[in-house]
């Protein structure tokens, strides 16, 4: 099992992280890993704007932003493209353009 953060406004899933995780939802930010010396912080999120679920099983191609959750079921987000995919596109486009120099 595991825990996800999503935004309310959209649903999106940006982060899933393993139960034992712990994660605090401030009001100006979201803290993951021991309070006293975290892992890191996220800043966009907050109890303001982002929902944590627990207790779900992700989907096993899950990667951030690239589904939703409702707190019950799991949506690919329609048009999401890998971003590695994306960058690979853009760098062969450079790639191109130089090599038509």
């Amino acid at each position: 099992m595991s825990k996800t953060l999503t935004f309310n406004d959209t649903g999106r899933s940006p982060y899933l992280f393993g139960d034992s995780k712990n994660v605090t939802m401030g009001a100006d930010k979201i803290t993951v890993g021991d309070e006293a010396n975290p892992d890191f912080y996220i800043g966009d999120m907050n109890s303001g704007n982002a929902t944590l679920h627990e207790g779900v099983t992700g989907p096993a191609d899950w990667q951030g932003n690239r589904y939703t959750f409702d707190g019950t079921d799991w949506t690919e987000v329609d048009g999401w493209v890998d971003p590695k995919v994306a960058e690979i596109a853009r760098l062969q486009a450079q790639i191109d353009a130089l090599n038509a120099e």
